[in-house]
């Protein structure tokens, strides 16, 4: 097992590209660390400057507090698993499992015990005489993942693995790579852009974004305590409404953000910022979940124009515009499945307590 650090790495192409601004990450050992964003964020290099597959710019990279940026991929002994699975297909199973082994010379017996053992924790014993021509997506995946554990290396990377599987597929290898790493406690850093794989499969989740680290936390921070207006729309499906307004008092000295000039959006307690003055222009951002179609305490009550709803069984996703507000993305409100608005409109509420703020430059305020 090992630790991983990035300290202020940067990564910058011969063509000019940036991919990565000092970017600053510290892995514990046997921790699942996700690294989420949206394709070309800078993830998949990420990956592939640990694994000395690139060289960085500026910074270190250090696994086990060493500093390995001039240590050749073969000497880090770290294992990558690719979207495309890579199996050689001229081979079968047991023959793409062996296939580092051999490159390690590893003698005759330890292999086959070797072999066994994976087999047994990733349920290839009936696969092993197979190409892989003959497997499903899902088992082609596992035995690319028993490729990569064969070698026992002390840090595990995983690029997007489950892009090609179809959501139920996807749902059933989460899970089973989950178990794995617990079962394992292998130091594995996953990348994925899809944040309902970072939310479930990390013990923390880094969000990324034009190379540049946005936040990182436990999953329950991400969703809780977004310090971004991106965090706060990247985390959570469907991500948060975030609504242009301006600061005021209303009546009782409540402060509201005030969204066109019909809508009020109560907040919980005078922003934080004590630079915030009267009519300044901030965001307020409001999860779809926490919309609702019951009337509480000192709860705003919108009249909402409905655009469209996407009935999904155990929940109903309104889309709908704010009066007095220019039309440009519709806002969304996550409600339970059994909802049906009557006709155009409908009646929503809001609780100032679910109701984040965020200053112009986009970072949190509430």
């Amino acid at each position: 097992m090992s630790t991983v650090e990035f300290r202020n790495v940067s990564k910058q192409f011969a063509n000019g590209t940036v991919a990565l601004r000092d970017f600053s990450l510290k892995i514990n050992d046997g921790e699942l660390v996700v690294l989420v964003g949206p394709s070309g964020c800078g993830k998949s290099t990420i990956l592939r400057l640990l694994a000395g597959l690139e060289d960085v710019t500026a910074g270190d990279i250090l696994i086990d507090e060493k500093i390995v940026n001039q240590i050749i991929p073969q000497q880090r002994n770290i294992a990558m698993v690719f979207q495309n699975y890579a199996l050689y297909p001229h081979m079968n199973v047991r023959s793409n499992l062996e296939f580092p082994l051999k490159m390690l010379h590893t003698a005759k017996e330890s292999m086959a015990q070797i072999i066994s053992d994976i087999a047994d924790i990733l349920n290839l014993q009936d696969l092993l005489d197979r190409k892989p021509a003959q497997l499903s997506g899902g088992q082609k995946q596992r035995v690319a993942m028993g490729r990569a554990l064969v070698r026992n290396p002390s840090v595990f990377l995983l690029d997007e693995p489950l892009s090609n599987l179809d959501a139920k597929l996807r749902a059933q290898i989460r899970a089973d790579i989950s178990e794995l790493q617990k079962r394992l406690q292998k130091t594995t850093l996953y990348v994925t852009h899809d944040q309902v794989e970072a939310m479930t499969l990390g013990d923390r989740v880094a969000v990324i974004d034009s190379g540049e680290l946005h936040q990182i936390g436990k999953p329950t921070e991400l969703y809780q305590s977004p310090q971004s207006i991106f965090v706060a729309r990247f985390i959570g499906s469907p991500g948060m409404n975030i609504i242009a307004s301006r600061l005021q008092k209303g009546s009782n000295n409540q402060w509201v953000a005030k969204a066109g000039k019909l809508v009020d959006i109560p907040l919980s307690k005078k922003p934080a910022k004590h630079f915030l003055q009267e009519g300044e222009f901030v965001y307020a951002g409001i999860r779809p979940e926490s919309i609702s179609t019951q009337p509480a305490e000192k709860c705003l009550r919108l009249r909402a124009n409905c655009v469209t709803t996407e009935f999904l069984g155990h929940e109903t996703l309104v889309y709908f515009y704010l009066p007095g507000i220019e039309r440009k993305t519709p806002l969304i409100a996550r409600l339970p499945g059994q909802f049906h608005p009557n006709g155009k409109t409908t009646d929503l509420f809001i609780t100032p307590e679910t109701v984040y703020l965020f200053h112009r430059n986009g970072t949190a305020i509430l």
